[in-house]
């Protein structure tokens, strides 16, 4: 996740123990340039200060990479061809402005996807999977 959105989590997700107890207990990665220390109460979580840490991340024989929030660090991964796939939510809830999860400049974006999954529930949400073809 990029900071701010790892600033806004670390406070309030350790203290989700009952319902995220796997989440809080996977490694956490932080994209900045500026952080220095993580919370300790929010551990393991590791800082990451380039894309060139996300992609020797990404090439290690971990898991899948996950990103939560984090608008501006998700169009910089997809620039780079980094994302493989995108889990969204759509609420319905109409704004006027926000951030925007593709880059304006969509020579940037992810190019082609593939609906693989979809679901709506009873709250109006609605998730769709796509898959990103490279």
């Amino acid at each position: 996740m990029g900071r701010v959105s790892y600033e806004e989590f670390a406070p309030v997700w350790p203290g989700m123990t009952e319902d995220f107890a796997d989440y809080n207990a996977m490694p956490k990665y932080v994209m900045s340039t500026t952080m220095t220390e993580t919370d300790p109460g929010w551990q393991p979580t590791y800082i990451l200060h380039s894309i060139e840490d996300v992609v020797r991340l990404k090439e290690g024989k971990g898991g899948p990479l996950i990103v939560n929030g984090s608008a501006n660090l998700a169009q910089n991964l997809a620039a780079e061809g980094l994302v493989d796939r995108y889990h969204l939510l759509v609420f319905p809830l109409m704004l006027g402005a926000g951030k925007r999860l593709f880059a304006d400049d969509f020579t940037k974006g992810p190019g082609r996807l593939d609906l693989i999954e979809h679901a709506s529930y009873g709250n109006g949400v609605i998730l769709a999977v796509y898959d990103v073809r490279h």
